[in-house]
């Protein structure tokens, strides 16, 4: 094969042109993303019970569809939430890489069977399905500059105008709008319904009659008469448009002519739909939409899209409104992005550099050169046809690769430059008889290194995701390395290659002559002290195995010690403030604390924007509740991380308001698993104890956490128990009053509650009709004795007169997960703890709780349990694989050994380097850990190859072995050096996604360094170890290629 193209070499540049166009098209058309489709996709049912309290929620409708969830393929969890608001939501996680719209067809499918066993008025409302994980992504704020519109006004357009259109874009699974529109709210004085003698239903029954269309037909409808002239259609009653319209509903009248209109008897405002939320941007009035991905939607694509929609909406704007991105995470992904490009650049720069520092020569560096870009090329163009993405995971492995797919081009420029020095060949001579030589090596260490990522495709859910990337990126990287090293290279060192003299000088002249000649002198001392030191280490072998049995130890106790982690925390730009306040405290109180803890954040230097909404919040929706979302300077205007500012505002909250719980969190390090970083935990009533001791076990679990040194801001998210004021109704006073039952109902609900009755039209849109009491009419508990029903005599009864009440506790919120009573708990890990001890210490903690109650993760944390039990199969896996295929190639059982114990080394150093950074065991060490022992057995390759060579043509084992350690240090250094230089912008860079790039580039960089330094005295070790204790067959000289050694790359 490679002669064919050392005598075409215009082929081989048509074919490594033909494969970076491909690539080139390919990187425009790849999509980019921060991660690829890791978050197993989602599938939320939501549901509204209006007036209900959390228990009758939970039980008439969250039950209900929960127990009709069966059957589903691929089902990971299901949680759920109902709560005082009469909300009730069910989130399904299926398994990562089911079909997002098969899970949310058979989700529809089983929730057809569930709603005809609703209640009615869950029903008339709609039970919505979304392929959404209910975690927000994004954050408008709309604000009025000019102060010409108030909140109301603002959250009318943008509900009215803006959601629909933004909730079309692809990739939107749901729109959260903190705001409402406008509605007809008809205030019912008590005083007034009593003295006409009306109760609620009596207002709710003439609005729904007047406020109506009627199909009144037409005249001169078919058949008509003959001669029928006229044909017209007839309106007679449409729906209502204007307050004053509402006003003039006739709600009582008599014989006498007497009228009762609705202004009579209650007061009529077009004011807001729901009251619950209060917005502010820095301060001003606003209203927020908070946009949540659908599952596997690209968060960069639907960033863009929904900008792009409102830049076109933005042009019919009322006067002085503007939006304002208050939260997003995308920024983040595109800056991160930009960061590994910059670094794969750097790793080329230093690449090329080490190249040339041990080559020499400009023209015999470039030819290595030449293939990096040919081979990152043609791997875009693999991860296009494989339908991949650029993402940092697909970019960190392309930086990995840069220094392995450097190894191939140089061993043939090398090899080639050795035999035109010795034997004085022209360099198309010489580029025929090292091809010959080297050919067998080339695929061996591809098939090495491949074998090392390869098993990494094969692992399923969440982390087998962010395997692949790597795998498939790598392997692709190395058979294409291979591929150019026997096509285009060979046709590059026949072409542009001078001849040099036998044994003749390859250095250039003048200053750099000099460099390189003192550079050689000293390479020169190196490699005799090295020779002297391999001859030591291979006469004093017990104490060279004593030293290995050290370094077993100390890895052994390294791995023992590194906490484990799953993705490291990455300052992703943003910041999300969680307030809640006592249960029952008003919205009043919330709004004045949420504004005191903004005034704060705007105080602080890195904070750009504040978004406050009073009445939101991600674990649950109240009066007490309120959530801020903060969006910070970039990267480069700031010193203090994200964490960091994070715990400065958690700490001031804390001290500042003792009865309030303030918490500053950074969003989940991946989109769609979990709302905020840190681990997400449920305590579950498995026992069946009840409510109040699940309240109990809680309060204990939070306290044995509070007193943990691992722990940190470990909180219940949603709402506490709060108090309930009873009314009980004395079913036989009411009976024997005379009341109806329905009656007692209505009016309570309608007063106390609010009723929607039906539908009016403003400025051409369909908007609700809501009656509720007046305010000053339901503040207290005595004035539920105002209120009054109907009997069948025509008297007003008041409530005091059939009914008690009193106090008491209810949930306002309950949770539910896969079934069963839970509590979801977060918190996050001490400062310099990792997220895997933070977990083990959560489940310690657990086992001091009383008997009946278990736990279970959910979100990050899930993923996490399931990666820690996945890499030691890993690790087993790619070991077996490498030394299956070392024993292939060597076509030796026992001589792989000798390779395979040099891994141990390389391993030891990754450890060694990663816990004096403070870093953790994640997936990046392991992906990282992976590529060093893929390092490690080449450098045991290149010397234990040569080694059997020199054997075979009859050297004694020790010489043998100390000669292919002589001649093989210069390529294991040079190429060692290069892959460590590719790898060192990942250890020391800065900014936007540096944590992942320390966690990847720290591990290998230790390991390959301690791989070189001490595998390169530890691989002959082995091998005489090996040979001597396991002889095997005498090798026959291969009669085939006498002229030639197997499988060997040479040095000069």
């Amino acid at each position: 094969m490679a002669r064919f193209f050392i005598d075409r070499p215009i082929f081989a540049w048509v074919i490594a042109i033909v494969i970076s166009l491909a690539g080139a098209l390919a990187v425009f058309t790849l999509p980019v993303e921060q991660y690829p489709d890791i978050a197993p996709p989602s599938v939320s049912i939501r549901a509204t019970y209006t007036g209900a309290s959390a228990e009758t929620t939970e039980n008439s409708v969250t039950q209900v569809i929960e127990q009709n969830m069966t059957g589903l393929d691929n089902l990971l969890y299901m949680s759920s939430s109902s709560s005082s608001s009469g909300s009730a939501q069910v989130t399904l996680t299926f398994a990562s890489g089911t079909d997002p719209d098969t899970a949310q067809v058979q989700v529809q499918n089983k929730l057809q069977q569930a709603e005809s066993m609703l209640p009615d008025a869950v029903q008339n409302t709609g039970v919505t399905v979304t392929k959404s994980s209910g975690n927000i992504f994004m954050v408008l704020a709309f604000t009025s500059d000019d102060g010409s519109m108030n909140g109301t006004d603002i959250a009318d357009y943008m509900a009215s105008t803006l959601q629909d259109p933004i909730s079309r874009v692809s990739g939107v699974g749901n729109v959260q709008v903190m705001g409402s529109a406008y509605a007809m709210r008809i205030w019912l004085d008590a005083e007034k319904l009593r003295t006409y003698s009306l109760m609620p239903s009596d207002v709710t029954g003439a609005i729904e009659a007047q406020n109506a269309d009627v199909s009144s037909g037409s005249l001169g409808a078919l058949p008509a008469v003959d001669g029928q002239a006229l044909a017209a259609t007839v309106n007679s009653r449409s729906r209502l448009k204007t307050v004053d319209q509402f006003k003039a509903i006739v709600v009582k009248s008599d014989s006498s002519g007497a009228v009762v209109r609705l202004s009579d008897v209650a007061r009529v405002e077009l004011g807001s739909q729901s009251y619950s939320a209060i917005s502010q941007f820095n301060g001003k009035p606003a209203a927020g939409m908070g946009i949540e991905l659908a599952s596997g939607a690209n968060a960069l694509d639907v960033s863009e899209a929904v900008d792009a929609r409102l830049e076109s909406l933005s042009a019919f704007f009322p006067s002085g409104l503007s939006y304002h991105v208050a939260y997003s995470t995308t920024p983040f992904v595109q800056i991160s992005i930009e960061e590994v490009v910059k670094t794969l650049i750097e790793a080329i720069v230093l690449v090329v550099a080490i190249m040339y520092l041990f080559l020499q020569n400009w023209r015999v560096t470039l030819i290595p050169a030449i293939a990096v870009p040919v081979v990152l090329m043609g791997t875009f163009g693999v991860l296009a046809m494989l339908g991949y993405s650029i993402n940092t995971l697909s970019m960190f492995a392309m930086v990995l690769a840069i220094g392995l797919l450097v190894d191939d081009a140089i061993v043939v420029v090398e090899n080639v430059e050795r035999l035109m020095s010795e034997q004085g060949l022209s360099p198309y001579e010489a580029t025929r008889q090292s091809m010959g030589q080297i050919t067998g090596a080339l695929v061996g260490i591809a098939l090495v290194l491949t074998a090392v990522f390869l098993p990494m495709a094969f692992f399923g859910g969440s982390t087998g995701a962010i395997y692949r990337q790597f795998s498939v990126t790598i392997a692709s990287a190395m058979i294409l390395s291979v591929l150019v090293a026997m096509t285009l290279t060979p046709a590059l060192c026949a072409s542009i290659l001078k001849p040099i003299p036998s044994g003749g000088p390859v250095s250039a002249k003048g200053p750099m002559g000099r460099f390189f000649a003192a550079f050689n002198r000293r390479f020169e001392q190196a490699t005799r002290r090295y020779h002297g030191g391999v001859e030591k280490v291979t006469r004093h072998r017990k104490l060279g195995v004593l030293a290995y049995a050290v370094i077993l130890l100390a890895m052994g106790l390294l791995f023992w010690r590194l906490t484990t982690s799953f993705l490291p925390e990455e300052d992703q730009g943003m910041l999300m403030v969680q307030v809640k306040l006592p249960s029952g405290a008003t919205q009043q109180q919330t709004l004045k604390t949420m504004n005191q803890v903004s005034a704060y954040l705007r105080e602080q230097p890195e904070v750009e924007s504040v978004m406050a909404v009073a009445g939101f919040s991600t674990g649950g929706s109240g009066q007490n509740s309120g959530m801020s979302f903060v969006r910070l300077k970039d990267w480069s205007e700031r010193e203090a991380d994200a964490n960091a500012i994070g715990a400065r505002v958690t700490g001031a909250m804390t001290q500042r308001f003792r009865d309030a719980q303030i918490f500053a969190m950074a969003p989940s390090g991946i989109p769609g698993m979990g709302q905020s970083s840190g681990f997400t935990f449920q305590l579950q009533d498995l026992g069946g104890a009840g409510h109040e001791a699940l309240v109990a076990a809680r309060e204990q679990l939070l306290k044995l956490a509070a007193q943990s040194r691992l722990l940190q801001t470990v909180r219940y998210g949603s709402l506490e128990d709060a108090p309930t004021f009873d009314i009980r109704i004395d079913d036989a006073k009411a009976g024997a009053l005379g009341l109806a039952q329905s009656d007692i109902n209505s009016t309570l609900a309608t007063a106390l509650g609010s009723t929607y009755v039906n539908d009016f039209v403003n400025g051409g849109r369909i908007k609700k009709v809501y009656v509720q009491g007046e305010a000053a009419s339901r503040m207290l508990p005595e004035d539920i004795g105002r209120w009054t029903v109907r009997n069948g005599q025509d008297q007003m009864v008041p409530f005091s007169a059939f009914a008690t009440t009193g106090w008491s506790y209810a949930p306002a919120s309950l949770s539910r997960f896969n079934g069963s009573a839970s509590m979801q708990i977060t918190g996050q890990a001490a400062d310099g703890v990792s997220s895997g001890t933070a977990m083990a210490e959560m489940a310690r903690l657990v086992t001091q709780l009383p008997k009946g109650f278990g736990y279970s993760w959910s979100g990050l944390s899930f993923q996490e349990q399931q990666a820690g039990a996945q890499a030691p199969l890993l690790y087993a896996v790619s070991l077996l694989f490498v030394f299956l295929c070392l024993a292939a190639l060597y076509e030796s059982w026992s001589i792989p050994f000798s390779v395979m114990l040099a891994v141990p080394i390389g391993i030891l150093g990754a450890l060694l380097f990663t816990t004096l950074r403070g870093l953790h065991n994640d997936v990046y060490f392991q992906v990282g850990l992976l590529a060093t022992v893929g390092l490690a057995a080449k450098n045991g390759i290149l010397i234990v190859e040569f080694a059997r060579e020199l054997e075979a043509q009859g050297r004694p084992l020790i010489s043998a072995t100390l000669e292919a350690a002589r001649q093989r240090l210069r390529p294991i250094l040079m190429t060692s050096l290069a892959f460590m230089l590719g790898v060192l912008p990942l250890a020391i860079s800065t900014g936007a996604g540096s944590g992942g790039r320390h966690s990847l580039g720290t591990g290998v960089l230790g390991g390959t360094l301690a791989s070189t330094v001490l595998g390169i005295f530890f691989v002959p070790l082995f091998y005489v170890i090996v040979r001597s204790l396991l002889p095997g067959r005498e090798r026959k000289p291969d009669t085939r290629q006498t002229a030639t050694p197997h499988a060997s790359e040479t040095t000069p």
